[in-house]
C-alpha cells in the first residue's frame, strides 16, 4: 500500500480518533494549567521574565525529552523562517505574559482563538491565497465574537483584551512561518527551534527589568515552561494521531478549563457575553482550519 494513502487509513481508524481527541483535551488543559502557573508565580515578577523562564525552561525539557535519540531532529535548512518565526512568536509572548495578571482567564481563552482568523486574513494580504467572499464572511463573524466580548463603548476595556489580541496577531504571523516550515521539518523541530530563538531574545529583553528570582518563583516558572512544552508536543502528536476534523473541536475545551479554573482558583466568573462571543470566534477560526487553507495550530504561548 502506498506510505500516503497507509497514513491516511490509520488516521481515519477509530482508535486514532480516540487518541487524537484525547491528546488535544490534554493539550487545552496543559495549556491552561501553563497561564493559571504564571499566575500563581509569588512577587509578580516582570512580565518579559517570566517568558524568558517559559523559554528556558521549555528548552532544557524539549532537549531532555530528546536526549537519547541523539541531535537529528534538529536538521533543517530553513534556519531563516525558524528565525523569523521565533521573532514573532517572541512578540506574541511578550504581550501574552504582559497581559495574563489583567485579563480573566475565560477572556484570554475566548480572544486567543482569533488567531487562525488572523492567520487566514493574512494568508490573504501576504501570501496571495484564493479571495473568498464566504472566507470573509467567516472572518467577520469571528471578529464579531471578539467585539462582542470586548464590548468597546459599553465597558471599559483596559489594557488586558487589547494585548491579548495583539497575541493573536503576532501568533498568527508565526502560523504562516509554521505553515511554510511544516513542509519540510517535523513538529518537533519546529517547536524545539521556537524556543532556541526566543530563550535568548527573551532574556535580552528581560535584562533591563532582571530582579533574582527565589526558590518558589523558580519552582512556578519550571512548571510554567514543563506545562507549555507539554502542551506543544501533546498538541503535535494529536494531529498526527488524526486528522483535523476529528481534534479541532476539542479545542474549545480551553474555554471550558479556562472558565472552571479561573473559578476555583481566582473566583472568576465569565459573563454570558464572554460565552457567546467566545463560541462565535471557536465556530469561525475552527471552520476556517477545517474548510480553507489556514493552519490548524492553536495557541501554546
Amino acid at each position: 500500500m502506498d506510505p500516503a494513502k497507509r497514513h491516511q487509513t490509520r488516521e481515519g481508524s477509530p482508535t486514532h480518533r480516540i487518541s487524537g481527541a484525547l491528546l488535544m483535551a490534554l493539550a487545552t488543559l496543559l495549556v491552561t494549567g501553563m497561564v493559571i502557573c504564571v499566575r500563581m508565580v509569588p512577587g509578580r515578577l516582570h512580565p518579559f521574565q517570566l517568558a524568558f523562564f517559559r523559554n528556558f525552561f521549555g528548552l532544557a525539557a524539549l532537549v531532555a525529552w530528546q536526549a537519547g535519540s541523539g541531535p537529528g531532529f534538529l536538521k533543517t535548512r530553513r534556519l531563516r523562517l525558524h528565525l523569523g518565526r521565533g521573532l514573532f512568536n517572541l512578540l506574541a509572548m511578550l504581550a501574552f505574559y504582559s497581559a495574563v495578571f489583567i485579563t480573566p482567564m475565560a477572556s484570554i481563552a475566548a480572544l486567543n482563538f482569533t488567531s487562525p482568523l488572523f492567520a487566514s486574513l493574512l494568508a490573504i494580504l501576504v501570501l496571495k491565497e484564493p479571495f473568498r467572499l464566504r472566507r470573509l464572511v467567516v472572518i467577520a463573524i469571528g471578529m464579531a465574537g471578539a467585539a462582542i466580548i470586548l464590548r468597546p463603548g459599553i465597558q471599559a476595556i483596559g489594557w488586558g483584551p487589547p494585548l491579548i489580541l495583539f497575541s493573536a496577531m503576532m501568533w498568527a504571523v508565526s502560523l504562516i512561518f509554521i505553515k511554510a516550515l511544516s513542509r519540510t521539518d517535523s513538529s518537533l523541530t519546529i517547536a524545539t527551534y521556537m524556543v532556541i530563538v526566543t530563550t535568548p531574545f527573551s532574556l535580552l529583553a528581560a535584562v533591563p527589568v532582571w530582579q533574582w528570582p527565589g526558590g518558589e518563583q523558580l519552582f512556578w516558572m519550571m512548571l510554567v515552561g514543563l506545562l507549555g512544552s507539554a502542551g506543544q508536543i501533546c498538541l503535535a502528536q494529536a494531529f498526527k494521531m488524526a486528522e483535523a476534523s476529528s481534534v479541532l473541536p476539542f479545542d474549545f475545551l480551553q474555554l471550558i478549563w479556562a472558565a472552571l479554573l479561573g473559578f476555583l482558583v481566582f473566583g472568576e466568573v465569565p459573563d454570558r457575553w464572554v460565552w457567546l462571543g467566545g463560541t462565535l470566534i471557536f465556530l469561525s477560526s475552527t471552520y476556517l482550519a477545517l474548510k480553507e487553507s489556514g493552519s490548524s495550530e492553536v495557541s501554546v504561548p
